[in-house]
This record gives structure tokens, C-alpha cells and sequence, in this order.
């Protein structure tokens, strides 16, 4: 394994989206036994960097990933999610809030599931328009000074509340989709980070699994996965992407390694403090994304990478829609 530095917090090269596990890709035949087994092995290979949030699932994935992460907490670096939850108890519900007073239920919430008295990476995980960005970085700057969180993180926010985020206390990383076939962080965003000495934590490096090759038709889709109705996928857009994935395809073979190595062994050359978190649920699929880690690309190779087209259709999912400001 290879690490990364995330502003001052060290992770992984590459960690684990965990969100698939129990959340929005549904598989009749997975348990959280299995999922736990492939926590495990990521930990045998050196992963160090978990991801999760309490609105997946809401909240089981928080508690499979307490679970799996169980007397092992000082190998690992968790980073959860808040600001996409509203209301308490039975009450709560899917809904921008990033009030001081939801920040401070959350994370205590977010503590009790994953067994653990500190967070290491805590991510706003949606700009709350309706609550100063100031008011949000300061009360999570207090959660630091109570040793409840250690890092603070922004999820899909734009250049300005990047800027006014950092000014009042150091952010540690940006987390946003990014990968071939989505790069709106080349509006200036990832420029910022550098500037300022943020990390990134690209999430979907696969394109919710377009760029693994794996996915051939629209009838592997479990009844409920969200895929089936994303733009992305819908029918039309699907077969023009995948028309458009044979290039990938066809240079991941000139390479001598999978398409899904090759589309993140792309995104890890694009920047030194990067952390992608590619989600699986199979510990061969875990095996061969972090064997993005021995394919070295050429500087031609990434110039015709650069130059993929983008696919058909809307690459966000629930929930995201970039801020702008």
C-alpha cells in the first residue's frame, strides 16, 4: 500500500467507499457478514481510509462499518457524513441541515453507531444554503475542541464556500465525484485545493461501476438500485456509454491491466493528495482496484485519457447537485 497525506491526516492511496454495502445498490445475496470480510481484507492490504455517511442506509452503514471496524479503531482513519439529515429520533428525515444544533445531534448519533469516541474525518455533506458557512465550520471547529472529531471535510462545495470554509478553520479535504467521465473539479475547484493544501477524496472513480467493464446490459439491475433510473443508465444513454467505453477498454489492454485499474490509476496520477474510494462488495473487485496501484501511465497514455468524451446523461446521484458558490 501506498499513503497519501489529506492536508495534515494520513490515508490511504486509495480507501473504501462503504455506501454500496447498504445502500442504494441492492443485492439479494449480500449479507453483512461478507461485507465485514471484505472490511477486513482491505485492512490486510493496507487500507487505512473507510468512508460512510448517516444517510446510508439511513444509519446501517454507519453501524456495519462499527461493527467490521471493531478493536481495530487505531488502524484506521473513519470519515462519516452530516448535513443530509433532518429532525430527531423516529422523526428524522432526509433533508439539508446544517444548523448547529443538527451538527451537534449527528454527530453524537454518528458516534453511538460506529462504536467510537472520535471521528477523523467529518464532512459536511451537502451545502446548506440556509445556514452560514461560518456558523457550520465554527461549530464543527468546537467538535475539534472537544475531541469529537479531528478533521473537518466538505462534500461537493464550490470555489466560495471553499474559501470562506477555510478561513475559519483549516479544511482537511474536498470529497466529489470525480472520474473520467466526470470532472467538474477542473472548473478551478481542484486548483483551490492545491492552493489552499486541501486533499481530495474522489468518490465513483468508476462511474458507479460504468468503467469496470462489468456492467454489459441494463438487466443486471437489482429491483430498487438507483442506477436503473440515472440518466446515465436509462436506456439510449446506456448503450452511447457504453460505445464510448471501448476506448477505455481497448487502451487498458495496450496497458496489461483492467479497465477499472486504469480509470483509477488515472485519477490517483492527477494528484499527490488524492485518496479515491472506490465502494465494492467482493473482495476480488477490492483486490483488483488496489491493483491501480502498480500501473504506471505513460504521458501519452494520460493525454488520451484527458481526452475520453464524457458520457450521455446526469452523473450525480441522490442527493448531490454541485454548489456553485
Amino acid at each position: 500500500m501506498q499513503y497519501t497525506q489529506l492536508g495534515n491526516l494520513k490515508v490511504s492511496r486509495i480507501g473504501l467507499g462503504c455506501m454500496g454495502m447498504s445502500w442504494l445498490y441492492p443485492k439479494p445475496e449480500l449479507n453483512d457478514a461478507d461485507s465485514i470480510k471484505v472490511i477486513h481484507r482491505a485492512i490486510e492490504l493496507g487500507v487505512t481510509h473507510f468512508d460512510t455517511a448517516e444517510i446510508y442506509g439511513p444509519y446501517l452503514n454507519e453501524v456495519l462499518v462499527g461493527k467490521a471496524l471493531k478493536g481495530k479503531r487505531d488502524q484506521v482513519v473513519i470519515a462519516t457524513k452530516m448535513g443530509n439529515m433532518t429532525g430527531h429520533g423516529s422523526e428524522r428525515t432526509r433533508g439539508l441541515d446544517s444548523s448547529p444544533a443538527n451538527i451537534r445531534y449527528a454527530v453524537e448519533e454518528s458516534l453511538k453507531r460506529l462504536d467510537t469516541d472520535y471521528i477523523d474525518l467529518y464532512y459536511q455533506h451537502r451545502v446548506d444554503p440556509q445556514v452560514p458557512m461560518e456558523d457550520v465550520i465554527g461549530t464543527m471547529a468546537e467538535l475539534i475542541g472537544e475531541g469529537k472529531i479531528r478533521h473537518i471535510g466538505l462534500s461537493e462545495a464550490g470555489i466560495t464556500n471553499i474559501r470562506k470554509a477555510h478561513a475559519v478553520h483549516p479544511i482537511t479535504a474536498l470529497q466529489s465525484e470525480y472520474s473520467l467521465w466526470t470532472r467538474d473539479g477542473d472548473d478551478g475547484t481542484l486548483d483551490l485545493l492545491t492552493e489552499l493544501g486541501i486533499g481530495f477524496v474522489p468518490y465513483s472513480p468508476l462511474s458507479r461501476a460504468m468503467l469496470t467493464g462489468k456492467i454489459r446490459d441494463r438487466d443486471g439491475f437489482a429491483p430498487g438500485d438507483f442506477r436503473a433510473a440515472n440518466p446515465r443508465f436509462v436506456e439510449g444513454a446506456f448503450e452511447t456509454n457504453l460505445e464510448r467505453f471501448g476506448e477505455i477498454d481497448s487502451i487498458a489492454t495496450e496497458v496489461g491491466c483492467t479497465p477499472a485499474q486504469l480509470a483509477i490509476a488515472w485519477v490517483l496520477a492527477k494528484g499527490a493528495d488524492w485518496s479515491p474510494i472506490p465502494g465494492t462488495t467482493r473482495i476480488d473487485h477490492l483486490e483488483e482496484d488496489l491493483g491501480a496501484l502498480d500501473v504506471v501511465l505513460s504521458a501519452e497514455v494520460m493525454a488520451r485519457l484527458d481526452a475520453v468524451t464524457q458520457p450521455e446523461g446526469d452523473h450525480h446521484g441522490p442527493g448531490a447537485g454541485l454548489d456553485r458558490g
